[in-house]
């Protein structure tokens, strides 16, 4: 099968811990033909969504920390998305405009025949941080919200708040304002630019000194380990590009339960892989676009994500396939 992911440029993804590089060598292994492109090489002509493909060799023994991991195979060419096997779309954020843009025309190709994995319209219609509102009962208590006067009155409320915006990645923009902390309005006139801008604000989970575990779900079902990233000795925030340490753990009963109540439903929506952010036991966010962890999950545990990841590929395009 020819499977074609949109990614990042290969020279600039860190090979030995990226997830969508163990995702290609997985499926590469698995006899699977590999081209990439970019966001930008997607283009809509004649009414068909094309791309500006390039087919690639990952090399089985290659140094991961160096640049010659792969090599292009041939000269790149424009190709239908709809002539793949399989589109596994790897952008990483930021979710703006042009990402926007980018589901659409994987909602054409998908239209046009093309298996889209994650689907378009449901990256689109799951944005990371506001999903998690629809599963309140496993959230702390929330607030999205331009509003100041009510941000003001959930801290009151709460005492300890997290707040952050609700386009951030990596940790960016997360600030924890405790009960007396003079900075409270200057916090939030900046990140909601004056009232301008929705934000979120969570109560804070002190659980978090135990890490901010990544729970990925394939096809629906849960990875058996997470990875706790720990925060930094007096830092908030866990995320590893913050300096979060990342420790893999087997899933707790309660991450069980998170897991398997949202998992299946986000799986019937066209997501293939998600990536759940749990705090003790509350779910945080809800990550579509390019959930991460799989290598460190893979080598602290054993559990290759990779290759359950290409086997769930290939099985959904079965289905895909004998439903069409």
């Amino acid at each position: 099968m020819r499977i074609l992911f949109i990614v990042d440029p290969l020279p600039g993804l860190k090979a030995y811990k990226d997830s969508s590089v163990a995702m290609m060598r997985a499926l590469s292994a698995r006899g699977h033909e590999i081209s990439v492109a970019l966001q930008g090489d997607l283009f809509i002509e004649g009414g068909a969504v094309l791309a500006r493909t390039e087919p690639v060799q990952l090399l089985a023994d290659a140094d991961l920390h160096g640049q010659d991991w792969w090599r292009a195979l041939g000269a790149p060419a424009v190709i239908a998305l709809s002539d793949f096997g399989a589109v596994v779309m790897r952008k990483d954020p930021p979710f703006d405009m042009e990402y926007v843009y980018s589901t659409h025309l994987l909602d054409f190709a998908q239209a046009a025949g093309a298996r889209v994995f994650n689907q378009g319209a449901a990256i689109r219609n799951h944005p990371e941080k506001l999903s998690i509102t629809e599963f309140s009962n496993f959230t702390a208590p929330t607030l999205v919200t331009r509003d100041m006067a009510r941000l003001r009155a959930f801290h009151a409320e709460h005492g300890d708040v997290v707040v952050k915006p609700l386009d951030g990645m990596g940790g960016m923009g997360i600030f924890r304002v405790a009960r007396q902390d003079p900075n409270l309005g200057a916090i939030l006139e900046t990140l909601t630019d004056n009232g301008t801008r929705s934000i979120m604000a969570q109560r804070y989970i002190p659980e978090i000194v135990k890490g901010d575990k990544r729970i990925l779900i394939i096809d629906g079902e849960p990875v058996p380990y997470a990875l706790a990233r720990i925060p930094l000795a007096g830092e908030s925030r866990g995320n590893l590009a913050a300096g979060g340490r990342g420790v893999a753990q087997p899933l707790s009963p309660r991450d069980l339960e998170i897991a398997q109540a949202i998992g299946p439903v986000l799986a019937s929506r066209g997501l293939l892989l998600v990536g759940l952010d749990v705090i003790g036991d509350y779910v945080t966010e809800i990550n579509v676009t390019s959930p991460t962890c799989f290598v460190e999950i893979t080598e602290q545990t054993g559990f290759d994500v990779a290759a359950r990841f290409a086997q769930a590929l290939e099985a959904a395009v079965q289905r895909q396939h004998g439903a069409a």
